[in-house]
């Protein structure tokens, strides 16, 4: 027997019994998103190299130790995308909408890849939902994204998320705060990890997001940049809370939340899980307000804002949350012709059936004498209804449905089959 081939690490199957998840995740998308006007769009999932160095920041960890990067035939260096926010910015420029449709809101689905240590909610291929809003500056649109976070997390029934806010200042404040900052870690850079160590010179906020316990420690003390705001960023983070308030959302305001990419400005947000399923991985998303993004990817100066969710950690929350017995399942009409005339005769019906939009599967190996073994295979399917079709009823122009919820069965002509399935499963 020849050696099996297996997955590479990090890289996951989603199976049938599974997908019912991501369904629920991307029809909500469709529609809570679709409700606040964004449209979905779908861009490469590799992208040349120099998008996610000049978006993402050389010396953050994504660029720095994450990406997935390789050299084609022809020499040029391409990634796979680590992240969806540069690869949406890449289209809005370069296919004219930033300047025939600068408000723009656009959302997504796709896979993402990052070369990270696997555990638990931590994969190195991963899917995300994301929003991308363009070309409004005022705070009430952070909030809005943030109303609508919550209206798409109520609308997939995860419970217990706790929404993180905080504000990282712009262009204008925050060079003397990182200078600040600098200051007081050179002065514990004895207490802190060799990446933080290297992390005070080159990107020193990020020293504040180690998980690291002595850096934690090290840098409990150290000044925050909500602390630290201008009067504009202040007068922006004030209207996104008290619009919050007002919405009645409830949120936590959290000075240390960072984020690991360097286009973040002002708006800040993160997704904490406050319940069971996740296990030490406790982000189901985030995101935030990108002002400068466009503008450095070579398009106009269109401010942005937007967030990330990641798929297989909603859908462990949802599977903590639910029973097995509760996942979302597809209704199943089962056909069971008894021989080869009915079989005939079903390959017709199925075809009727599922021009009526319901989904139809058959037993084409029954037997005139095999209905137990075929109900048998109808229930191993988790079907929700069975027709049966032998000799006797096709000379009699009759089906048997039976309900196999209630193991109900009743005899109906053939010609109404199509009426009498939608009206059992209730479509």
């Amino acid at each position: 027997m020849a050696q099996k081939i297996q997955r590479p690490k990090g890289f996951n199957d989603v199976l049938p019994a599974e997908i019912g998840w991501w369904h629920r995740l991307e029809d909500a998308a469709r529609r809570v998103f679709g409700g606040y006007g964004y449209d979905e769009i779908r861009t490469p999932i590799l992208e040349n190299t120099e998008l996610f160095a000049r978006a993402v920041g050389a010396a953050t960890d994504v660029v720095e130790k994450e990406m997935f990067t390789f050299n084609d035939r022809e020499k040029r260096s391409l990634t796979l995308r680590p992240e969806g926010t540069a690869g949406v910015v890449r289209a809005y420029v370069e296919n004219g909408l930033a300047q025939n449709e600068p408000s723009s809101r656009f959302w997504y689905a796709g896979p993402m890849f990052r070369h990270e240590n696997v555990q638990a909610g931590r994969f190195r291929q991963f899917s995300q939902i994301g929003v991308e809003a363009f070309g409004a500056r005022a705070p009430r649109v952070d909030a809005e994204v943030l109303i609508m976070v919550r209206d798409y997390l109520d609308a997939v029934g995860i419970r217990g998320v706790d929404l993180r806010v905080s504000s990282l200042g712009d262009a204008k404040c925050r060079p003397a705060y990182k200078q600040e900052l600098q200051t007081f870690l050179r002065g514990v850079a004895g207490e802190l990890c060799d990446d933080c160590k290297r992390r005070i010179e080159t990107n020193p906020l990020r020293v504040l997001d180690c998980k690291n316990e002595r850096c934690r420690a090290a840098t409990a003390k150290a000044p925050r940049m909500l602390e630290r705001l201008c009067d504009e960023c202040r007068a922006h983070w004030d209207e996104v809370t008290r619009t919050l308030k007002l919405a009645g959302v409830a949120f936590t305001v959290d000075p240390d939340i960072v984020r690991g990419l360097d286009y973040y400005v002002r708006t800040s947000f993160e997704l904490i899980h406050v319940g069971e399923g996740l296990g030490a991985q406790k982000a189901i998303g985030g995101g935030g307000r990108y002002d400068g993004l466009v503008r450095e990817l070579g398009g106009p100066d269109v401010p942005g804002v937007g967030f990330g969710l990641g798929v297989e950690r909603m859908v462990m929350v949802l599977d903590a949350q639910e029973k097995k017995s509760d996942r979302p399942k597809p209704k199943i009409v089962f056909l069971a012709p008894l021989g080869p005339a009915a079989a005939d005769r079903a390959m017709a019906l199925a075809r009727d059936l599922r021009a009526a939009g319901l989904r139809v599967e058959m037993d084409y190996d029954a037997k005139e004498k095999g209905l137990g073994n075929t109900l048998n295979k109808a229930d191993r399917r988790a079907a929700t209804i069975a027709v049966i079709l032998g000799a006797d009823e096709l000379a009699r122009g009759i089906v048997k449905v039976k309900d196999l919820r209630s193991g109900a069965q009743v005899e109906h002509e053939i010609a109404s089959l199509v009426g009498v399935v939608k009206g059992m499963l209730g479509d």
